[in-house]
């Protein structure tokens, strides 16, 4: 079996200092982590606020992660990227910045059809994908402990 091939590599972008994630519904959906002065991450869409370090820190790893099935030469249309279903934009402290339109998923559904920098188009594993737009549904905000109601017991 051949190596597995990925999308972003540490020692040609960096790691990633911002995440942007813009569905097809538009900008009130957009979400976007980004490292802060102090290296840490904070949210900055759609409010800004205290990121939960944990699940920012899974996305930016999720990101080195996206793995290449296949290369793909087709019509963009019957792909699903005229109109792609999100849009991720990557920035990467080497100063590198990427997009990722991703489009359909494959009719196996082992991968989604994606696009970068609007230009090579190829299959990428669904998982790895599918883990960067779970931050647009559920962005990770920092979640902090509730303190729990006193319970006066009954006699």
């Amino acid at each position: 079996a051949s190596e597995p091939s990925y999308l972003f590599s540490t020692a040609a972008d960096g790691n990633p200092t911002s995440i942007e994630i813009k569905p097809a519904e538009g900008d009130a959906q957009r979400v976007r982590i980004a490292r802060n002065a102090e290296n840490a991450w904070a949210l900055e869409l759609p409010v800004e606020a205290e990121a939960d370090q944990g699940l920012s820190e899974a996305a930016a790893t999720q990101i080195s992660a996206l793995e290449i099935l296949d290369p793909i030469d087709a019509d963009p249309a019957i792909l699903g990227l005229d109109n792609p279903a999100s849009v991720i934009t990557l920035e990467f402290d080497g100063g590198k910045k990427h997009t990722l339109e991703v489009g359909d998923s494959t009719p196996t559904s082992k991968g989604y059809y994606v696009r970068v920098d609007s230009d090579k188009m190829m299959i990428v594993d669904l998982s790895g994908i599918d883990s960067l737009l779970q931050l647009a549904a559920f962005p990770p905000y920092l979640v902090t402990a509730t303190p729990e109601a006193a319970v006066t017991p009954t006699p």
